[in-house]
């Protein structure tokens, strides 16, 4: 299974873009404290969009707390990785993968990094930015993960217009 992990995150509206997408793609949400905002902050609901009672999420106290109550596969990103996300191989849908994200101002602490080079990878990008919006990297690399996996357990049809929506749609 796959899990966001998003280390003391400090911006609602970007937490909230990732809400939706957790929700979109099935995927659990896990936030380490301390959170720069409320959970039910309105910012927070606003960009989550009406999905939010549908997040499957937890909130940890610190990163200790987190680590003790979810073994797996951590994956961690900063800009100073030095393999692609593309590079691990993410089939196996019978192992827990936590995808870690760091704070918005200064990334995951590199005591935390430093303990697993291995899995500490970068979006690769110009040298133009520093680094991309954390909602974005999230999606990214979830659906890279996704993708390796075939999707498993999402639509390719849109489900509440139909599958021939397109086809019997008239132009005006």
């Amino acid at each position: 299974m796959n899990h966001i992990v998003l280390f003391e995150p400090e911006i609602p509206q970007n937490t909230g873009n990732i809400m939706r997408t957790c929700v979109a793609t099935g995927t659990k949400l896990h936030l380490i404290k301390p959170l720069g905002f409320q959970v039910d902050d309105a910012h927070l609901k606003r960009s989550g969009v009406n999905y939010i009672d549908q997040l499957d999420y937890e909130v940890y106290e610190n990163f200790q707390d987190f680590q003790e109550k979810n073994p797996g596969e951590y994956y961690y990103f900063t800009r100073y990785g030095h393999k692609p996300h593309t590079s691990f191989d993410y089939h196996d849908t019978s192992k827990n993968l936590y995808f870690i994200f760091g704070k918005e101002s200064t990334g995951i602490p590199k005591s935390i990094l430093q303990k697993d080079l291995e899995h500490c990878m970068r979006i690769p990008m110009t040298d133009k930015v520093r680094a991309l919006n954390v909602s974005n990297s999230v999606a990214i690399v979830l659906y890279e993960a996704l993708r390796q996996q075939n999707y498993e357990g999402l639509l390719f049809e849109e489900p509440h217009k139909g599958a021939d929506f397109l086809e019997k749609v008239e132009e005006s």
